[in-house]
């Protein structure tokens, strides 16, 4: 079996949980990471939308798209 080294995110993350092992902790800290990717999600959906990107035509094309199938 082969051993995969941790990134410095993942060994934070696994710091956080040592001090506190509740269930309710574990789901406040992954409260925090969706909202702060969704944030980030945000951000670039309104970056691509002003550049021109992204528009409503584009997303009523991914809306049909089997995205599994890829």
């Amino acid at each position: 079996m082969e051993t995969t080294a941790l990134n410095p995110t993942q060994m934070h993350l696994l710091k956080l949980f040592a001090f506190n092992n509740s269930e309710e902790y574990a789901r406040e800290i992954q409260m925090v990471l969706t909202r702060h990717f969704q944030a980030q999600l945000d951000a670039e959906a309104d970056r691509l939308w002003d550049e021109g990107i992204l528009n409503q035509e584009k997303l009523d094309m991914i809306r049909q798209e089997d995205l599994h199938a890829k």
